[in-house]
């Protein structure tokens, strides 16, 4: 497949406002999902403790699998299921979590898998929203750097998470596994949290629901800034790093420097 390419370059786009928007979405990401995970207390640098020790090790693997497995299904069920607004798979999101909580942590690890592929289907309808091709090994590469992003459970690093937005898979030949394999220890760490969360005695359904929420809205808006960043980049013939910069000025209260 080949990539579907936003419009040609236009002097209609307002950059200015365009760059202020994404910046609005980027701070306000996991604002009111934030909320709700502080209203349940919970406190996500202790959340790991909460796994068996066997589980905790075995994180990464988990997640590469569930990465290799959701990537596949993701991609096949646009062919069944059209896209969906944004409302309605944080809904069902949510409703996962609920169940998948309400079973405690053996639920939780049945529904962790599901809820990666609904994730990553979100991901992937964001990008067709921004004008490219899901197909294309470019954008599931770009599908995957989203999930590179810190999660809604993990302590905000502008940096890091800002990485992925400039990031690319640079080496010939790199296959989505290989990206996956790079991006598995970040996910695994937060996933791990996401599981954590599902324990909490007594609460496990509510935290469950409340969780797959703030992933969901979470993910879906860094999406909305990865690929709006890019097609704007498209839209007005400037080069994408560029565009970073002055995205990560705004972010950090400074004033984009203009050459």
């Amino acid at each position: 497949m080949t990539e579907i390419l936003p419009p040609a370059p236009s002097a209609a786009t307002d950059l200015e406002a365009e760059l202020a928007a994404l910046a609005r979405r980027y701070r306000g990401a996991d604002g009111a999902a934030m909320r709700l995970l502080t209203q349940l207390g919970t406190q996500a640098e202790t959340l790991l403790e909460r796994l068996p020790d066997d589980l905790r090790g075995g994180l990464n693997g988990l997640t590469s699998r569930a990465l290799e497995q959701a990537m596949g299904a993701a991609h096949s069920s646009r062919g069944w299921v059209g896209d969906q607004p944004a409302w309605a798979k944080t809904a069902l999101a949510t409703a996962l979590g609920g169940f998948g909580g309400a079973g405690g942590l053996p639920g939780a690890m049945v529904e962790l898998p599901v809820t990666t592929t609904l994730l990553l289907r979100a991901i992937q309808d964001v990008a067709a929203g921004n004008g490219f091709d899901p197909g294309a090994e470019s954008v599931r590469f770009d599908c995957l750097e989203v999930f590179s992003a810190a999660g809604p459970l993990t302590a905000r690093d502008d940096g890091a998470d800002l990485a992925f937005l400039s990031t690319r898979l640079a080496l010939r030949g790199a296959t989505v596994q290989t990206l996956i394999a790079r991006v598995a220890p970040r996910l695994a760490t937060v996933l791990g949290q996401k599981l954590a969360a599902q324990t909490v005695p007594v609460l496990g359904a509510v935290a469950g629901a409340t969780v797959n929420y703030a992933f969901t809205s979470y993910y879906q808006e860094m999406a909305q800034v990865h690929f709006g960043l890019r097609r704007l980049a498209i839209a007005v013939d400037r080069p994408h790093a560029e565009l970073v910069e002055d995205l990560r000025a705004r972010i950090a209260g400074q004033s984009p420097a203009r050459k």
